[in-house]
């Protein structure tokens, strides 16, 4: 049967550490420091911005949050900004994004985004993966200026498709993107690449998988 799979952009699809990782080299002894703070900054905001009713764009926040990290992490040459923010709007896909991808695009199942990039940000990012003619549509909370997790992000998804909030299986690498959904009425799967522990016990997922390659067949 045909089914509708939404899957998280940063940090499920895409490595958010791949732009310090791209030029590692020249940032210094401190390059993973400074991708933590940059990835923590940067979701820090949008939770913020959202909470706050002060909308900024996803580019915007990201390269807020970047420059926070420099000030945090003075060792890091501040000369290397642009290329880091231009790294980024390119990152990598995890290598076990297109083959699942795929798979469920063969099967005639209907693949989505929903992300808090900006429109912009992921049709470079979605663009330099190849992996444009998997996706039925790339939702950006950009439409209705909230973050994930407001349950208007989540919505965007029923209204697009038409269907019941159980019929949408939604895949995360956030757990706290996982909670909100999960709280919406998603069947929901975490993807735990790292092993963290679970910091949202009464917001449980369906399922907790170690790599999206957990959702093909036979694993």
């Amino acid at each position: 049967m045909r089914r509708i799979f939404v899957f998280d952009a940063y940090g499920t699809l895409f490595d958010v550490h791949g732009a310090v990782r791209r030029h590692e080299a020249a940032v210094g002894p401190d390059a993973a420091k400074l991708s933590d703070i940059w990835r923590t900054k940067q979701l820090e905001y949008a939770f913020v911005r959202s909470l706050s009713g002060r909308y900024r764009d996803f580019e915007a926040l990201t390269a807020e949050a970047l420059d926070t990290a420099f000030a945090m992490v003075p060792s890091a040459d501040r000369s290397l900004r642009e290329a880091l923010l231009d790294a980024y709007r390119t990152l990598a896909p995890y290598p076990d994004a297109r083959p699942l991808l795929e798979h469920l695009k063969a099967g005639g199942h209907s693949l989505a985004i929903l992300s808090n990039g900006s429109p912009g940000m992921l049709a470079d990012a979605v663009g330099a993966a190849g992996f444009e003619p998997l996706f039925d549509c790339v939702l950006s909370v950009d439409t209705i200026h909230r973050y994930k997790p407001d349950p208007a992000v989540y919505e965007m998804v029923t209204k697009h498709f038409g269907v019941g909030r159980p019929e949408i299986s939604f895949q995360s690498s956030n757990r706290w993107d996982i909670a909100g959904a999960s709280r919406f009425g998603f069947r929901t799967n975490w993807i735990n690449r790292s092993g963290a522990p679970d910091e949202y016990p009464d917001l449980k997922p369906d399922a907790v998988l170690t790599s999206l390659a957990d959702l093909m067949p036979g694993k």
